[in-house]
C-alpha cells in the first residue's frame, strides 16, 4: 500500500496495490491493521455513497463536535478533484488545502481527517463516490463553507459557470464569517 502524505501532512493519499490478470484485478482496499501501520488507526461506523454527473460540486462540508467525522474517500466509478482545508484554528496550515484526482482507474484513496472541510466535483458523468466516516451523521452538527469562497481560492478544475452546486451549498458563507469550529 502507497502513502503519500499530501501539502497538509495530516491529509493522506492512499493507494492499495492491484493484483490484476485477464479477467480484471484484485485490491484489498481496506484493512484496518495495514492502516493502522500507516498511522491511519480509525474505527469506520458508516460508508456512505453518491454519484455525481459532471461538474457537481459537493462540499465544503464538515460536521462538529459533538460526531465530528473523517472521511475516507474513494472512487468506484468516474473520477472527482478531491479536497480537503484545513480549519483548525491555531494550526499551521489554517486556510490551506491539500487536494488530489481519485479515480475508478488509479484506485486512490483520500483520508480526511477531523478538523478540516471537504468537498469535490465529478469530473466524469456517473461519478459514484463512497465514503467511510468515523463518527455518525449529525444534521445539527452539519456545517459548511462556499465551494468558491475567493479567500481559500481553491483551484477547482471547472469554470464556476459550469458547477453545478446544490440550493442549500449555494448559501454556505465564506469561511471568514464562520465562527471557529475547531481548535489546535
Amino acid at each position: 500500500m502507497k502513502v503519500e502524505r499530501l501539502a497538509i501532512p495530516d491529509v493522506m493519499l492512499i493507494t492499495p496495490p492491484r493484483f490484476g490478470d485477464s479477467r480484471g484485478f484484485f485490491s484489498e482496499v481496506y484493512n484496518a491493521a495495514r492502516f493502522a501501520v500507516a498511522g491511519l488507526d480509525q474505527i469506520f461506523i458508516q460508508d456512505n455513497q453518491s454519484r455525481s454527473a459532471r461538474g457537481v460540486v459537493r462540499g465544503l462540508h464538515c460536521q462538529i463536535a459533538p460526531n465530528v467525522q473523517g472521511k475516507l474517500v474513494r472512487v468506484l466509478n468516474g473520477s472527482i478533484w478531491d479536497v480537503a482545508v484545513d480549519i483548525r484554528v491555531g494550526s499551521p496550515t489554517y486556510g490551506q488545502h491539500a487536494g488530489a484526482v481519485l479515480s475508478a482507474e488509479n484506485g486512490a484513496q483520500l483520508w480526511i481527517p477531523e478538523g478540516f472541510l471537504h468537498g469535490f466535483v465529478s469530473l466524469e458523468d456517473d461519478t459514484d463516490v463512497l465514503y467511510k466516516v468515523n463518527a455518525p451523521y449529525d444534521k445539527s452538527a452539519e456545517r459548511g463553507v462556499a465551494w468558491d469562497d475567493p479567500d481559500l481560492a481553491l483551484p477547482w478544475p471547472i469554470a464556476a459557470g459550469e458547477a453545478v452546486v446544490s440550493d442549500k451549498d449555494v448559501e454556505l458563507p465564506r469561511l471568514s464569517a464562520c465562527e471557529p469550529w475547531y481548535q489546535i
